[in-house]
């Protein structure tokens, strides 16, 4: 595993977080702002993010990845390259559930990389239930088709479908995994640890062992509490911090065990802290329910957690999101310090800025010269279109701007000194570009910093002022690409001739492939079939249909979008790829639509492993 500090930490190898300087981590309400001369680039506040409960961030593979609490049946993810980007970034439903055992009320979402039955895969576990009741709540799985945590996602179902379960979590200790969980015994709610099969499955013979029970003073305040719980493992040691009270009190807090035994099943194994490490001071109110993550260069841990404002605030959607970087005293154990006061200027994770050399995870394009059907290829060169190296990841940004990162080295496409180069990232208005509706079904890419066009002169690579023939591209999608619904986080499926949305279950007739027609536009096949309006309709909710590829209906254009997504818009009827009445059900019918920049017509390229 990459840059690992823990189980959780893991696969985030960068992390979410503040940066924060010596002088910026006290508590401190008179901290003096930094002069724009002195203030980092990417520096942010705390709260970091509005209604954020029971927040999960990952740093993989060049990007931060964000979860929380939605209380919808809908599963929504944010990915930035920084973490102040978090912020801003587009949120996009990676999946989302009309199953009535498991619809609603979503909670406390974590996914974790571990290896499973196909290799390392993401499992994103959280807590549902059933609608117009939290009496039903319970944990579910889902695995990712590849290594990118955006999905797409399979359910594998639930540990414990028919009791009530909430706030899981791995631990992976001496070659075993093991889930902890929050339960209500009697009139308190424990942490409680059972031996896994794999990341979905209990072993059919474990034990369930309660690890914390509110005995303390300061874990009883409103109601006997202990739940939330997360691991962090350093220098061969393994905590588990949890949160402890009533999470609608300002309370709130978290406390810690350490596992000091070799059996993490037997409660003799872990040692208890008789104070809260974490709590509330007089301008942050029940701050709880935390994660963890390093910086990008690893060098730093962080601290991910909501908390509120007002001491009047509880459990709802007041609790916003913060993150500050913590230490490790003396002893070994971790020091969280204090939370931060809201408004106190934080510095950004170290190695924010790179150099990073790294394959993002994403849909891969090759970029093709629509003059001369040459393809960019890493180092900024050109090639055959078939050369192995010529795969791109168009990797969002902020503000409407992506990077342009290369899956064969790592690199990211940018200017210098006037001439197109490969570099590793840093972080800089130079290494961005802009996706632009270009000729027929083309894309034109224009530069952030110079504001002029790529393009394919005398065999290189080079910019232009103006918009001609040379400074068109044709965004070729790779492989088997899992075509995803913004709005529901399912896909798009072939049933019996009609196009219709799905669930991801890795079967054929959701997987898709862009073949080049004429002039940068596409027929998207499975098989020998494509996608098409029924009868070549040219009307408003016409039905899409697969059929023989020979229609007037039959070719599409993909165009970019702000956050990653794309519209898919068909040539002859100028209309868009629309899911019916945003429906989230299986089943759910896509049609064309004119374009009207909802989520129910955004769609998300995956490609699958």
């Amino acid at each position: 595993m990459k840059n690992r500090l823990s189980p959780k930490l893991a696969l985030l190898p960068l992390t979410l977080a503040l940066a924060a300087c010596a002088t910026t981590q006290q508590d401190t309400s008179s901290a003096t702002t930094p002069t724009a001369q002195t203030t980092p680039k990417g520096s942010f506040t705390n709260p970091l993010f509005p209604n954020g409960a029971d927040p999960w961030l990952e740093y993989w593979d060049g990007n931060y990845y964000l979860t929380t609490t939605t209380w919808t049946s809908e599963l929504v993810m944010r990915k930035s390259p920084t973490l102040e980007g978090l912020a801003s970034a587009t949120p996009v439903n990676v999946w989302s559930s009309t199953m009535p055992e498991a619809c609603c009320n979503f909670w406390a979402f974590e996914f974790h990389r571990l290896k499973g039955p196909n290799g390392y895969r993401w499992y994103m576990m959280y807590t549902a239930g059933q609608d117009g009741t939290l009496d039903y709540q319970h944990l579910n799985v889902l695995e990712s088709a590849g290594d990118d945590p955006m999905g797409p996602y399979t359910y594998k179902g639930a540990m414990m479908p028919d009791t009530w379960n909430i706030d899981g979590t791995y631990l992976e200790v001496n070659g075993n995994l093991y889930l902890i969980y929050s339960q209500w015994q009697g009139d308190e709610q424990r942490n409680i640890i059972a031996a896994m099969e794999n990341p979905w499955t209990l072993k059919a013979d474990t034990k369930h062992v309660v690890l914390t029970r509110p005995e303390a003073d300061w874990e009883v305040s409103g109601r006997k509490v202990t739940e939330g719980p997360e691991i962090v493992q350093h220098d061969g040691r393994t905590f588990l911090i949890y949160s402890g009270s009533f999470c609608d009190t300002p309370d709130y807090k978290l406390g810690q065990y350490e596992l000091v035994g070799n059996d993490p099943m037997d409660i003799n194994s872990w040692k208890k802290s008789p104070q809260p490490v974490f709590e509330r001071t007089d301008s942050v109110f029940g701050p709880g329910h935390n994660g963890f993550f390093t910086s990008p260069d690893g060098k730093e841990n962080w601290l991910v957690y909501h908390a509120n404002d007002k001491v009047t605030d509880g459990c709802s959607a007041t609790r916003s999101l913060r993150a500050q970087k913590f230490t490790w005293h003396a002893d070994g154990t971790p020091n969280f310090g204090k939370p931060l006061t809201p408004g106190v200027l934080v510095p950004p994770p170290s190695g924010e800025d790179g150099p990073l050399k790294t394959a993002i995870q994403g849909q891969r394009y090759q970029l093709q010269d629509g003059k001369t059907s040459q393809c960019i290829a890493a180092g900024a060169g050109v090639a055959a279109c078939s050369a192995s190296n010529s795969g791109f990841v168009l990797d969002p940004t902020t503000k409407g701007f992506f990077r342009i990162a290369n899956s064969d080295d790592g690199q990211f496409l940018g200017v210098v000194n006037g001439k197109v180069n490969e570099d590793a990232w840093h972080n800089e208005a130079f290494q961005e570009w802009h996706l632009d509706v270009g000729m027929g079904g083309y894309t034109l890419i224009k530069h952030r910093d110079t504001g002029k066009y790529l393009a394919l002169a005398n065999n290189g690579l080079t910019l232009v002022d103006k918009i001609d023939d040379a400074s068109q591209w044709q965004l070729n999608p790779t492989g088997d690409v899992a075509i995803v619904s913004q709005q529901s986080g399912k896909v798009v499926s072939t049933v019996k001739g009609n196009v219709e949305q799905s669930a991801w279950s890795d079967s054929a007739n959701q997987k898709w492939h862009f073949k080049a027609t004429d002039n940068g536009f596409f027929h998207i096949s499975n098989g020998d079939q494509c996608i098409e309006a029924k009868d070549d309709a040219v009307v408003p909710g016409a039905n899409l249909i697969t059929g023989q590829c020979q229609t007037k209906t039959s070719h599409w254009r993909i165009t970019p979008l702000e956050g990653g997504g794309v519209e898919l818009h068909n040539r002859y009827t100028k209309q868009v790829l629309d899911l019916s009445s945003c429906g989230l059900a299986d089943g759910t019918n896509f049609a064309q639509a004119p374009a009207l920049g909802t989520n129910c017509q955004v769609f998300h390229l995956r490609e699958t492993k």
